[in-house]
């Protein structure tokens, strides 16, 4: 169940051949049983029929939750980075250095995999409905095999003082009130920022161009986003020492 080393060195690609292949959705084209249109046509269309909601409402309403599942994305991504460390973000490999229980990673262990989730189901919005379960059920699957490869590999490195974290923060479900005293250390926002370019491009796409219903710009959008993080990340230094995730 647990994720490979190699899994977690190429996890970058491996999730962006994933969200490839569901905006493809070869199997529509195969079977010729549906058009192509993007979730965010299709939800609404799909409200308006069940009569849940009128259509004139229920096209902005999908707007609107698109982009609040892109901004609640990037907020994780950049919260954790910013107190993590992009270099740590960015590894290659898993380390271990001290266990970090300061800002996110004080109310629950995996922010960052959290963030990611949201970020591509943000994404999904521009792609087939079929296309976005795919996206959805092998991501979810994928992040969850690297965070338990990352607990096991953190458990080893660090014995009884990242037991101790984990019995006291939980896996997924963030806790509202830690028990945990914050650290004092101080995040470092504008690294954050400029590693994390992609999942604020992903909100920007969502919550500003979504609005014309054009999907090649919006991709156009949010690969530049990812190719700009991409040139950033490779300009950063690589931390010497990590904590509790690595991406």
């Amino acid at each position: 169940m647990r994720a490979s080393a190699i899994e977690f060195r190429l996890r970058m690609a491996i999730m962006a051949v994933i969200i490839s292949v569901g905006a493809w959705s070869p199997w529509i084209d195969a079977t010729g049983s549906a058009r192509r249109i993007s979730l965010l046509e299709w939800l609404p269309l799909e409200l308006s029929r069940t009569g849940l909601a009128s259509f004139t409402f229920a096209t902005p309403l999908v707007i609107v939750l698109a982009s609040l599942i892109a901004a609640l994305g990037a907020t994780l991504r950049v919260w954790g980075a910013a107190y993590l460390g992009p270099g740590t973000v960015n590894s290659m490999g898993m380390k271990a250095g001290a266990v970090m229980a300061d800002g996110p990673f004080r109310y629950v262990r995996n922010p960052l995999y959290i963030g990611s989730v949201f970020m591509v189901a943000a994404i999904t919005f521009i792609l087939p409905p079929s296309g976005a379960l795919f996206v959805v059920v092998l991501l979810a699957v994928f992040l969850l095999r690297l965070i338990l490869a990352e607990e096991a590999f953190l458990t080893r490195q660090l014995g009884e003082p990242y037991q101790a974290y984990m019995r006291a923060v939980p896996r997924l479900i963030p806790r509202l009130r830690t028990i945990l005293p914050a650290t004092g250390l101080k995040p470092h926002w504008l690294l954050a920022v400029l590693s994390e370019l992609t999942a604020i491009g992903v909100f920007i796409t969502l919550a500003f161009l979504s609005w014309r219903y054009d999907n090649q710009l919006m991709t156009q959008a949010i690969l530049i986003s990812f190719g700009a993080s991409l040139v950033v990340r490779a300009l950063m230094p690589r931390a010497s020492s990590t904590t509790t995730a690595a991406e």
